[in-house]
């Protein structure tokens, strides 16, 4: 029962430790983020498994981990309110052609990743999105703005 407790503590550790990380995919990850992640995972398993290098200890370990992400999965299923808190809510990073800079500042984002994901996205100047929102994931959603609404703005300031 001690890899249990452990796990389920580690569990716990692991998950906030990446949560204040903040959002970002594999993909943008620097190199050294990636190594802090990946040695993150041997410092688990020594804390997590101790001494006791047996199968059935590896086992219940992994079993912990496993059992805790899937109840975390279906809480948050279930529940919109535990949904916001484990998972957190999606931020708009640009409205109207505009950087938001509170938000990329809670987020850790700097405007050249914004420019870089639009140029992945196709999108050649800021001014073309409505919308730049950061999922909860880590990926960053644009929608452009429709031709009809940059006529009708332009119409607007005709009249």
């Amino acid at each position: 029962m001690d890899i249990v407790f452990r796990a389920s503590i580690t569990f716990a550790a692991l998950y906030l430790l990446l949560r204040l990380l903040g959002k970002r995919e594999i993909g943008q990850l620097t190199p050294f983020e990636l190594v802090v992640i990946v040695v993150m995972g041997d410092l688990v398993q020594q804390g997590v498994t101790h001494n006791d290098f047996s199968l059935t200890g590896s086992i219940l370990a992994i079993a912990t981990f496993a059992f805790w992400a899937l109840v975390m999965s279906w809480a948050t299923y279930l529940s919109p309110r535990l949904e916001k808190l484990l998972d957190g809510q999606p931020q708009v990073i640009i409205r109207d052609g505009e950087l938001i800079e509170a938000n990329l500042r809670r987020d850790r984002i700097t405007r050249g990743e914004v420019e870089a994901e639009m140029r992945l996205a196709g999108i050649a100047r800021m001014k073309d999105v409505a919308w730049a929102i950061l999922e909860t994931q880590g990926k960053i959603s644009f929608i452009r703005k429709d031709d009809g609404d940059v006529n009708q703005k332009e119409d607007d300031a005709a009249a």
